[in-house]
């Protein structure tokens, strides 16, 4: 991938750079496409596009065409959405916000001439012979199409380009996989743990487990080991995985970088934890790439106790120290103490 760079200074949302933009269906209807899974066979999934969906595609053609410093560097179309990974190649005279606005319009259009054919049952569909008796007709769709402005992500940190191409890559294999387990990827509501309620994504089943501890790193053992005093911090992490082989349930927000060692620990060894999230879930939600095959296979339960903030960007000192007295608490409440009565 060649290099790029974000918003040259005054420029910004005009200049050089590289955005992940989403275009969604607001009713959800299967419109643009259609889930095909050969075998049942997610790693075989791909996406049958209708008439409709080819035509979103082939405008976003149409304003690369427009707009030739705009380049495709990936995209996606699924049965309710559209992914696209653009890249702006050099200063614009207007704004990236502008461009995707009048393709949006553009996508309306097309949207507005498929819901009036779909009521004159008018098949095979032709949109561009629907087009301009749509654009003037603004009522009777049988439900609304691109009514919700496209959602524009710029990409700015590295290797957020590398891991964004790949989700687009993947939307279908995801989606296949979320249609033959769909109990792990549904947010289920009001989880009492403890007298506490938490919203969750996964397998539940987890929290009957008989065993539960925490991995949390102290401040004190990483300070140690940063001056040559690092027996402790090794040993504690190893200890984590030691338990984890032995069928104890990790409990975590896993926040510092050693946290997320062990976690990749688990991952590759595929035992079971439970991860505290420092945000909520909204609606379609589904896990990142490095959780997502776990959570398909019942190895993982992600929690949080707070709604979704579409706001929050950036995990806090108070969500962390927080999160981790959670996970304390979770653990001295599910863990079972056999008991055995005289004989």
């Amino acid at each position: 991938m060649e290099h790029w760079q974000w918003q040259e200074p005054g420029t910004a949302w005009r200049g050089i750079g590289v955005y992940h933009i989403t275009l969604t269906v607001p009713s959800r209807e299967p419109l643009l496409g259609t889930l095909v899974m050969p075998e049942n066979n997610p790693s075989l999934a791909r996406i049958e596009r209708t008439a409709l969906g080819n035509a979103v595609v082939d405008e976003l053609y149409v304003m690369c065409r427009h707009y030739p410093a705009i380049r495709i560097l990936q995209f996606c179309l699924m049965p309710d959405h559209l992914h696209a990974v653009i890249h702006v190649t050099q200063v614009m005279g207007t704004s990236i916000r502008s461009v995707v606005r009048g393709y949006w319009q553009g996508v309306k259009k097309l949207g507005r001439a498929y819901t009036l054919s779909l009521s004159a049952e008018a098949h095979p569909l032709s949109l561009s012979a629907e087009l301009n008796s749509a654009v003037t007709n603004e009522g009777g769709y049988p439900f609304p199409v691109f009514t919700e402005r496209p959602f524009i992500r710029p990409l700015s940190r590295r290797g957020q380009l590398k891991t964004m191409i790949h989700y687009v890559q993947m939307n279908p294999q995801r989606l296949a996989i979320k249609r033959l387990h769909p109990g792990f990827f549904r947010v289920q509501k009001d989880i009492e743990i403890g007298g506490r309620r938490y919203d969750g994504v996964g397998n539940a089943a987890l929290l009957m487990e008989k065993a539960f501890d925490t991995v949390h790193v102290r401040s004190t053992m990483v300070k140690a080991a940063e001056h040559g005093e690092d027996l402790p911090l090794r040993n504690y992490m190893n200890s984590r995985v030691l338990q984890a082989r032995k069928g104890v349930v990790m409990v975590s927000p896993f926040i510092s970088p050693q946290e997320k060692r062990v976690m990749q620990v688990l991952l590759q060894e595929q035992h079971p934890f439970v991860l505290l999230a420092d945000n909520g879930f909204r609606d379609y939600y589904k896990p990142a790439d490095f959780l997502f095959d776990a959570c398909a296979a019942g190895r993982v339960l992600i929690l949080s106790p707070w709604p979704y903030d579409e706001r929050k960007r950036h995990i806090t000192r108070a969500d962390c120290v927080a999160l981790n007295a959670m996970a304390e608490e979770i653990c001295n409440s599910l863990n079972v103490t056999e008991t055995f009565e005289p004989q």
